[in-house]
């Protein structure tokens, strides 16, 4: 009996000792895990940061970019109207001296016919 006792508390302690290697293995997996998730999580933030600024210097390539082809654009649309506008008052000027003329004759006509008449 005093063997059969005996043997039963060998496997008693045998089997708490597996269990405790058990949980044991179970903490270090699962601190392995983290570890590792940790350094993956690292890893893809570095990325991630790198991806993020190369986007930001291209769009501000490209922001700078755009705003000089509107600014050349814009310079372009004044010339032409600034053009556009001293020929327009070329035009114009030629217009009005054309009908001061034409009503400065008619003047003149009805000035040499009233002249006439009171004669």
């Amino acid at each position: 009996m005093k063997a059969k006792f005996f043997l039963m508390m060998t496997m008693a302690a045998a089997l708490l000792a597996l269990t405790a290697f058990s949980y044991g293995q179970a903490g270090t997996d699962v601190k392995d895990a983290a570890d590792d998730t940790g350094k993956a999580t690292k890893k893809a933030a570095v990325k991630t940061g790198h991806a993020t600024k190369k986007a930001a210097v291209k769009t501000g390539d490209a922001t700078a970019t755009a705003a000089k082809k509107t600014g050349k654009a814009t310079e372009k649309a004044a010339d032409k109207t600034g053009d556009a506008t001293a020929t327009a008052a070329k035009d114009t000027g030629k217009g009005v001296k054309k009908g001061t003329k034409a009503v400065g004759h008619g003047v003149k006509k009805g000035a040499d016919k009233t002249a006439d008449e009171v004669k």
